[in-house]
Formats: structure tokens, C-alpha cells, sequence
């Protein structure tokens, strides 16, 4: 099966697996990532074949919507990827990136490195910023039950793990926790130069946000 085959496979399989996703994390999700994934890969030495694997299966099973276990995406996409007869290396790196694609809180050391998982996690992060981050971040805040924003609730800037899987706070809050963190995290130039300026879009939001909150306008 040559490579063009198995990424046409991998993309029917993931869009069966999310079709009824939350829809921050659905196929148009991966769709967007895997697309930008490639833009980037035009400017980086990197295996494309690895990149579009990893972005394709990065959400596949989010530990968010299995109970927190972050076993399953890697597993199921493991056994995917076995079904099409890859070699173990390549197996082993598309799970890697699975992994280690997801922002776990500001202070998590990540523990495996590659172009391609840089990559793909900055396409990834891309997708958190910008006007179709702040619909997301909105929209799963509205899945989760969560308020806009409450002033009495200050954003936790030094949360564990466990606490960033697990917290409840006002949607604005996680503008602080993570969107805005992002821009600084970013591993390739093209993902820095999209990233500010999908940054600054976010902060002119947030300035009429407080705006419209207090009533100046």
C-alpha cells in the first residue's frame, strides 16, 4: 500500500471516528490542523508522511471525552496505523506525537522531541488562536457548563496537570491559563509569524469584551 493510500485511509477512518464530536475537536478540527500542518511542513526539513499521520490521528480519542485517560487516542490510532501495515518506527512516532501534541498546563516538560511533532503541535496550537480559537474555546466552555466570566475568579497561571484537566473556571479565564500563552510556545518561525497575528486578535477581542462587560460601549 503505497502512501498516498494510507493517508486517503486515515482520513475516512477519522472522519468516521469524530463524526459526532464536540465540535472544538470534529473532524473540520482536524481537517484545519492537518492543513496547516502542511503549510508549515513546506518550510521545515521533515518526513510529510509523518506529519500528516500525526495530524490527522492527534484528536482521535482526546482524553478530555475518555474520562481523562490518556491511553486511548494513542491506542487507537496504534492499532489503526498496524491495520496498514506501517513499520514499528513509524508506528512509534506518529504515537509520540499523539502523546505529546496536547498543552497540559504552563509548566508540563515535555518529554519527546521531533520536527514532526513540532510541527503538528504548532498547527495544532494555531487552531486555539484567532477567531476560530475564541469560537472554540467558547464553545466547549458552553459543552462543559462553564460561565463567560466571573471577576471574583482569577485565572490560575501555575496549575499542576491534574488541575489543568480538571478545572472548571469561566471560559475568559482560559484565554490566561493557555490561549495567550501560546504565541510564546510556538517551535517554528511559521508558526510564530501566524501566531502573532492571530495573538493580537485575540487581545483586541478581550479589550471589548471587558468593555461591553462594564457597559462603556
Amino acid at each position: 500500500m503505497n502512501r498516498t493510500q494510507i493517508i486517503e485511509n486515515t482520513e475516512s477512518f477519522v472522519k468516521r471516528t469524530l463524526k459526532n464530536a464536540e465540535g472544538g475537536h470534529d473532524w473540520f478540527h482536524i481537517q484545519r490542523v492537518w492543513n496547516k500542518a502542511k503549510l508549515i511542513a513546506k518550510n521545515e526539513a521533515a518526513d510529510l508522511f509523518i506529519v500528516e499521520l500525526g495530524a490527522l490521528l492527534h484528536d482521535i480519542a482526546d482524553s478530555k471525552f475518555h474520562n481523562g485517560d490518556e491511553s486511548v487516542g494513542p491506542k487507537v490510532a496504534s492499532e489503526f496505523l498496524q491495520e496498514q501495515k506501517l513499520s514499528t518506527e513509524v508506528i512509534n512516532h506518529v504515537v509520540k506525537i499523539i502523546e505529546n501534541v496536547s498543552f497540559k498546563g504552563g509548566n508540563i516538560k515535555q518529554e519527546f522531541n521531533s520536527i514532526e511533532l513540532e510541527i503538528v503541535q504548532d498547527a495544532d496550537r494555531l487552531d486555539a488562536l484567532g477567531a476560530i480559537g475564541i469560537a472554540r474555546t467558547f464553545n466547549y466552555g458552553g459543552f462543559k457548563g462553564r460561565a463567560l466570566y466571573d471577576p471574583t475568579i482569577e485565572p490560575n497561571l501555575s496549575m499542576s496537570k491534574e488541575e489543568y484537566k480538571t478545572s472548571n473556571a469561566p471560559t475568559i479565564n482560559h484565554f490566561y491559563e493557555k490561549l495567550l500563552l501560546l504565541k510564546d510556545k510556538m517551535n517554528t518561525e511559521t508558526g510564530r509569524e501566524i501566531a502573532q497575528k492571530r495573538h493580537e486578535f485575540m487581545e483586541l477581542y478581550l479589550e471589548q469584551f471587558y468593555s461591553e462587560w462594564k457597559g462603556k460601549v
